[in-house]
């Protein structure tokens, strides 16, 4: 973690189950940042402003829901949002909420698996943030018992929505890594990670698996969504992220660091991913108070 980011102590104490903040407001003021705890965050009026959640950057519509992990960094600025009446109600609770073993319960396996994206951000469609806009709306209300119930079931009805979207690259931040529920496709994502900088062949990759090279491919997309080739370049496109931010290395040094061998093929892949080129990126994350790069 970058030691220049600012790591926000919550006023959430260990004697309760979740803090939470409702305001209006004319702008976004506070920097990027990183804390323990999980957080959902619900900003209404807010069209064209910067949402930055680990290494996705991307301007914001109207209405935004978004759950953000333990340790995520992320933060909101004012860009080019002229709103002078935002609404934005956060909802920040404890990463073990839920215990451990009662998260491996058939009933949570949704929420289990939202916990799991969680670490790389995950923005909920408009379709979620309109139906569940009402009760987060509410929440601040609602006293004891009754407001734990209702997170409760706010996290599981967003744990069911259609159409949610993970954020981050899932090399970029040092989170605990996704579960995939599947020995042989951890052991390929830890072999990536390892090896990112190296060539990377499917053919090793299959050995490492223990499958053939058809039949990983194949298994490798029914289990991450992704093909392997896409999930590479992810893996790499995260390190290459994270170096454009935390070192003062040239474009080309990150590019071929983090096992580009072309540059060209490098800068297209980033745009395509994250819509804007690497010197975009850098000045991105510099005019957001990460650091100056001289």
């Amino acid at each position: 973690m970058n030691a220049q980011l600012l790591r926000e102590i919550t006023p959430l104490t260990q004697s309760d189950c979740f803090t939470l903040f409702s305001r209006t407001k004319t702008d976004f003021d506070f920097p990027l940042h990183y804390h323990e705890e999980m957080e959902i965050n619900f900003i209404m009026n807010g069209k064209g402003a910067k949402r930055v959640v680990g290494d996705h950057i991307e301007e914001i519509d109207d209405l935004e829901l978004v759950l953000v992990g333990s340790g995520l960094q992320h933060g909101w600025f004012t860009h080019k949002c002229k709103s002078e009446e935002i609404k934005e109600v956060t909802i920040q609770f404890h990463r073990d909420l839920f215990d451990e073993k009662f998260l491996q319960r058939n009933q949570m396996s949704f929420i289990r698996s939202m916990f799991e994206r969680s670490v790389r951000g995950i923005l909920f469609s408009r379709e979620t943030a309109e139906a569940i806009m009402p009760r987060m709306m509410a929440l601040p209300q609602k006293h004891g018992f009754d407001s734990v119930i209702e997170l409760m079931s706010i996290l599981h009805d967003l744990s069911t929505s259609r159409n949610m979207r993970t954020l981050s690259d899932v090399s970029f931040g040092n989170s605990e890594p996704q579960s995939y529920n599947s020995r042989r496709v951890e052991s390929v994502m830890q072999y990536l990670q390892k090896n990112f900088d190296k060539e990377i062949l499917l053919s090793d990759v299959a050995k490492v698996a223990g499958m053939t090279e058809v039949a990983l491919s194949r298994f490798f997309k029914l289990r991450t969504g992704n093909t392997f080739i896409d999930t590479l370049n992810e893996v790499r496109l995260g390190h290459a992220s994270r170096m454009l931010i935390d070192t003062t290395q040239s474009i080309t040094e990150i590019a071929y660091k983090c096992g580009f061998n072309n540059i060209s093929n490098f800068n297209r892949l980033f745009k395509k991913k994250k819509h804007c080129t690497p010197k975009e990126f850098r000045e991105s994350y510099t005019t957001s108070g990460v650091r100056t790069f001289v």
